[in-house]
Parts: C-alpha cells; sequence; structure tokens
C-alpha cells in the first residue's frame, strides 16, 4: 500500500506541476518545476527511493522505445553519419577526456573511479532533451539528430561505465575484452530488439487476420514490446536500453505490416502520451526528491577531497559542467565540418536550415552544445556504483562522484534552459523544400486516387432511388478531393485566397460543432438525452473535430 501511495502522489505531483507551468505568472520550464516539486515531497517528509535496477526497466524501455518509433525515419537514416559520430565517437572522447580532466582536478579520485563519472556523464538523457528543446525553435535537421544522439548513446555510455567500474573492482582493463564485450552487447541488443518487434508483428498480423482487430489489445501489444525487447536482451548479456530504441524504430515499419486500423492508430497515440507524460513528469520529480540526500551527502562526498574543503564541491562541478561543454562544442564542430559539410557538396538545392547546419554558425554549435543535458538516467547509473571492493574496502569517492553526478544534472538542465530560448530566439526555418514536394505530390496522388476510387463506385451503381443518393453524396466528395487539388495548382495568389477560404472554413466549422456539442450537454444535463446516445454522438463530434485539426 505505501508503494501505490508513493506512485500516486508522484503522478498527483506531475499534475500540479503541469497546471503550474502552463500558468503565465511561471516562467521556468517544465522539467526544473517538475524537480523542484521532487524537493518539496522529500522536504514535508515523502520519501522516494530510487532503485536503478526498478528504474531502468519501468521507465527507460518505455520511453526509448517510444522516441525510437516516433522519430523520423528519413531523417535519421540521412544523418546516421553525424548521429554516430556523436553517439559513439563524442561517448568515448568524453569519456577520456573526462576522465584525465577529474583525476587532474580531484586527485584523491583514482583515475579508474574518474572514467567512470566521465563515461556515465557522457550520454544525454532522451527524456531531458526532449523536455528542454520543446518549445525552441530548433533547425529541424539538427533536432533530428540531437534526437537520434540521445537514443544511440545510452548503450555506449553505460557499457563504458561498466567496463571503468570492473576496472576498479578487478585493477585491471584490457580493450581487446571491452572492445568485444561492446560488439556483443550492441550487437545483441540491435539483434533482439529487430526480433521482437519484428517477430510480434508478423504474429499480431496472423492474429488479426484470422480474428479481427481489437484496438484495446493492439495497444497492449504495443506497450509490452519494450519491455520485452529490454528483458530479453538483457538475458543474453545484450544491451536492453539499445533493444528497447531498436524495437521502436521498427515498430514503425513492422506498423507498415500490419496496417492497423484508424481507431487504433487514433487510441494508441492518445495512451502513448499520455504514458509518455507521466513517465517524464515522475522522472524529474523523482530526480528532484534525491536533492535533499545529495545534500546531506555533502560532509561525506566534502571528506573524501579533505576536511574544510567543502566550499570547492560547487567548484567542481561547475568545473566538470564547463569542461563537457568544451569538449561537446569542440566535437560538434568537428563533426559537422566532417559529415554535413562533405553531404551539402553533394546535395544541390538544400533548403535554408540545411545550408545553416552545412556551415555551422557560432550561434547553432553553442546550441547544440548546451542541449546536451544530462538527466535521470545518469543519476541512476551512479547510484549503481558497489558500495564495497572485492576485499571489503569502501568503493573510492563514492559519495563524492553521486554528488558531482547530481550536481552536473542540475546545472546541465539550468544552463540548457536559461541558453536555449536566448540562443535560439528569432530563429525561423522554413520546411524543407524536397519534403515539401513530397508532402505536395502525396497529397495530390491521395487526392487522385480517391476520385478514381468514388467514380468507379459512382459506375457500377444502378439508377435507382437508393442509388442516386449514393452518386449524389460521391459527386460531394470529388468536388472536394477536386477543391484540394486546386490548391497545389494554382497560382500563388490564387493558392493563398484558397487556403485562407479553407481557413475560414475549418474556423466556421470549429463554431458549428462547438454550437452542437453543447446543444447535446444542454440535453443531456436537463435529462432529454440519453445517456448512451449522448455518448456516441459526442464521439462522433469530435472524430469530425478530429479531422479539422491543422
Amino acid at each position: 500500500m505505501h508503494t501505490v501511495t508513493i506512485i500516486l502522489i508522484l503522478v498527483l505531483t506531475v499534475v500540479l506541476c503541469g497546471f503550474l507551468a502552463r500558468s503565465r505568472w511561471v516562467k521556468l520550464p517544465l522539467p526544473l518545476i517538475q524537480i523542484a516539486g521532487g524537493t518539496g515531497l522529500a522536504v514535508f517528509g515523502v520519501q522516494v527511493p530510487l532503485d536503478p535496477d526498478i528504474f531502468f526497466l519501468l521507465f527507460i524501455p518505455p520511453l526509448l522505445f517510444l522516441d525510437g518509433w516516433r522519430i523520423p525515419k528519413g531523417a535519421f537514416f540521412s544523418d546516421a553519419r553525424s548521429i554516430l559520430m556523436l553517439a559513439i565517437g563524442l561517448v568515448l572522447f568524453t569519456v577520456l577526456g573526462m576522465g584525465f580532466f577529474i583525476d587532474w582536478l580531484i586527485p584523491s579520485v583514482p583515475l579508474a573511479v574518474a572514467f567512470a563519472l566521465g563515461a556515465i556523464l557522457s550520454p544525454t538523457d532522451p527524456v531531458a532533451v526532449s523536455a528542454i528543446a520543446a518549445g525552441n525553435p530548433i533547425p529541424p535537421r539538427l533536432m533530428h539528430i540531437l534526437e537520434g544522439e540521445s537514443l544511440l548513446n545510452d548503450a555506449s555510455g553505460l557499457v563504458c561505465f561498466t567496463f571503468a567500474v570492473g576496472a576498479m573492482m578487478t585493477g585491471g582493463f584490457s580493450i581487446g575484452a571491452a572492445s568485444l564485450s561492446f560488439l556483443q552487447e550492441a550487437g545483441g541488443g540491435i539483434i533482439i530488439g529487430l526480433a521482437i518487434s519484428w517477430g510480434v508483428g508478423l504474429a499480431n498480423k496472423w492474429l488479426v487476420s484470422k480474428v479481427g482487430e481489437e484496438p484495446g489489445l493492439q495497444i497492449l501489444i504495443s506497450i509490452l514490446i519494450p519491455f520485452a525487447a529490454y528483458l530479453g536482451a538483457e538475458q543474453i548479456h545484450g544491451s536492453g536500453i539499445l533493444a528497447a530504441a531498436t524495437a521502436g524504430v521498427s515498430m514503425h515499419y513492422a506498423d507498415l505490416i500490419g496496417r492497423p486500423l484508424a481507431a487504433t492508430r487514433t487510441q494508441r497515440k492518445a495512451v502513448w502520451d499520455t504514458v509518455q507524460l507521466v513517465l517524464n513528469g515522475v522522472i524529474f520529480v523523482m530526480l528532484g526528491a534525491q536533492l535533499p540526500t545529495t545534500v546531506a551527502g555533502l560532509p561525506a562526498a566534502s571528506a573524501e577531497i579533505g576536511a574544510g574543503s567543502a566550499w570547492k564541491l560547487p567548484l567542481f562541478v561547475i568545473a566538470i559542467t564547463v569542461g563537457l561543454t568544451f569538449m561537446r562544442f569542440l566535437w560538434v564542430f568537428i563533426s559537422m565540418k566532417l559529415t554535413l559539410f562533405k553531404h551539402h557538396k553533394k546535395v544541390a538545392g538544400e533548403p535554408k536550415d540545411a545550408a545553416l547546419l552545412a556551415r555551422p554558425s557560432l550561434r547553432l554549435l553553442l546550441v547544440a552544445s548546451f542541449a546536451g543535458v544530462r538527466g535521470a538516467l545518469t543519476l541512476a547509473g551512479i547510484l549503481t556504483l558497489p558500495l564495497f571492493l572485492p576485499d571489503g574496502t569502501r568503493f573510492p569517492a563514492r559519495d563524492l562522484v553521486i554528488f558531482l553526478a547530481m550536481g552536473v544534472i542540475l546545472l546541465s538542465l539550468l544552463l540548457a534552459s536559461v541558453t536555449l530560448p536566448l540562443l535560439t530566439k528569432g530563429l525561423v526555418f522554413a520546411p524543407p523544400a524536397r519534403r515539401s514536394t513530397e508532402e505536395r505530390n502525396a497529397r495530390a496522388a491521395a487526392a487522385e486516387a480517391a476520385i478514381a476510387r468514388l467514380e468507379k463506385v459512382c459506375e457500377g451503381i444502378d439508377k435507382n432511388d437508393k442509388q442516386q443518393v449514393v452518386t449524389e453524396a460521391a459527386n460531394r466528395l470529388i468536388e472536394a478531393y477536386r477543391r484540394r487539388l486546386a490548391y497545389g495548382e494554382s497560382s500563388n495568389d490564387e493558392a493563398m485566397r484558397l487556403q485562407e477560404l479553407a481557413r475560414a472554413e475549418r474556423s466556421l466549422r470549429l463554431e458549428a460543432l462547438n454550437a452542437e456539442r453543447d446543444e447535446l450537454f444542454r440535453r443531456r444535463i436537463s435529462g432529454e438525452l440519453d445517456d448512451t446516445i449522448h455518448l456516441r454522438l459526442l464521439r462522433e463530434i469530435d472524430l469530425l473535430e478530429a479531422t479539422l485539426e491543422e
């Protein structure tokens, strides 16, 4: 019962923080408000334990799965070189650079522990990246690269962290064994993720063909897939995190095979949006709830660097954060020059934002650098440090590195929250020309296919009274589709006028639907309308309104 109470309190805190963030009196980003809410819970005596094993199982798989599922696949694969340069190259660069830097900055921290801290600080948190970047006009291509990086660098960072801790525990390290282990974990995670996603997709398609499709069951299946991928990969000592992300990426293609119903897609999106909102919020609330414990550990952390040196701890946090940002800035600059510039020379007619990325300005380099925020994944990882070495002695500098990790998380979130709105202020990016053309052609082709199908239906109808009604309805639809085609074929001035006409019509339709909804509510309250009929009619209006969304 205590656990259930804690869960309900966490969800309630997420709800209250969401309302507070949307109020006009509060201008702080939602993640910082949620962290403050979690801190408030801890101050008032609500203990929120953070078990790393449970955290990795319950929170990370569904969120990474969803990020992989929703990331634009074309952008992900077209910028694969840039993403891998950040997801693997930057992680290794950060581990080595920060390891030696921390060892020099704090001599009392052993080199292996310094490497462990550098490793767990190297991956950016996908939840934090998405939350901080929301609402800031980051160039679409750069945002896709950052999302792809945060999707893949968790596995490489955690593998490096495991190697560093193992070196501290055993006193030895082998590059050959580490490389082989990395390939085994990464390869196993990718294979399991693909196998689970495609296997479930094919089995589900066969079952649906036999018994029909039930949206509720389809939603449950989609929720179970990331956990199955994570646990399956862990069983073969692969990367469960990479398996969940891979399953999410391949889920898009499994959907193409299964072709779910529109009702399934609509309801599934609503459920997953809610899951994402709750899990994201709870992560930040739990992160804030650990803050008082971290502050309480200041004496133990300062004792590990010498008595009377507590005042140095905030300086160490600032120095490490600055070092991480500088190394990221340097690597982002190099990787963009090596990957995006070469790509731009081969592609003609790129849009403005792609050109900016191909010749990155200092402003965009700083955006990419400050967007690399750390989150609860780093904290959960650092808490897995063992308490004792094999000989029974305490793990060196454990309290210190936990405090440093927590401090860097909070400072990176604060820096991103402050700097990104300033750096991105006034940036406006047109949609990519190629994508605009593809969308226009796809809309035209879909409309032409609809017209052809309706005309074919009308040809086979006998001219009796009932069929004449069907023909008249089909002709109305055909006229609507022809108007849609006219938008893309008209001159610029005429197209603008037609778009304004469509917006005006949409506004009037929405007003009419609101009037219908108000009347239904009035009749239901007065008892003139049965509850079942009211809900059915209300859903019809809601679905009509959904078709009018821009």
